[in-house]
């Protein structure tokens, strides 16, 4: 029984499976301790350091203040920018129906043209009227995006003067 506990002692402190050879023990080694010198700050550097502190915490409030408001503003303009684009949705789904409509009445007085000459007049008569409608929607259209482009732009003209102002 013994000789097995003295075989496990020694495979416990020998190398690890497989190393051909025994490594030697390893020395404790404790780093040794050094006592840093205590010495004061002079007040000159302290003065310094607290006057850096207070601009830099000066300057972080400035930075802080301005990405706020450049939020706010780009907030707006994208509000601004969803509802025009809502608006421009809105009026061409108008169009759309618009046009469908005049389609369907268009195809009504042509099955009830009794001729040839009647389905040419018809054509005529219905090629100028979308004609005339697609350049009133196209009109519409242009006026529309104009004036949601300017009113999305106008909260960053706003701030831009703003943050200019206060530069100045």
């Amino acid at each position: 029984m013994n000789a097995t506990v003295d075989k496990v002692a020694a495979s416990q402190s020998a190398a690890p499976v497989g190393f051909p050879f025994e490594l030697p023990a390893m020395p404790k080694f404790e780093l040794p301790k050094f006592d840093l010198p205590t010495m004061g700050i002079p007040e000159a550097v302290r003065e310094a350091a607290e006057k850096g502190l207070a601009q830099a915490r000066g300057a972080y409030e400035k930075a802080k203040s301005a990405a706020t408001e450049a939020s706010q503003v780009l907030e707006d303009a994208c509000a601004s920018g969803a509802k025009g684009a809502l608006a421009c949705n809105r009026q061409a789904i108008e169009a759309a129906r618009a046009n469908v409509n005049a389609a369907f009445d268009f195809a009504l007085a042509l099955t009830a043209a009794k001729s040839l000459s009647e389905v040419f007049e018809l054509s005529a008569a219905y090629a100028r009227d979308q004609l005339d409608t697609a350049v009133a929607q196209a009109d519409e259209f242009i006026a529309l995006a104009r004036a949601s482009a300017s009113d999305a732009v106008e909260p960053i003209k706003a701030g831009v003067s703003k943050a200019f102002a206060k530069a100045a």
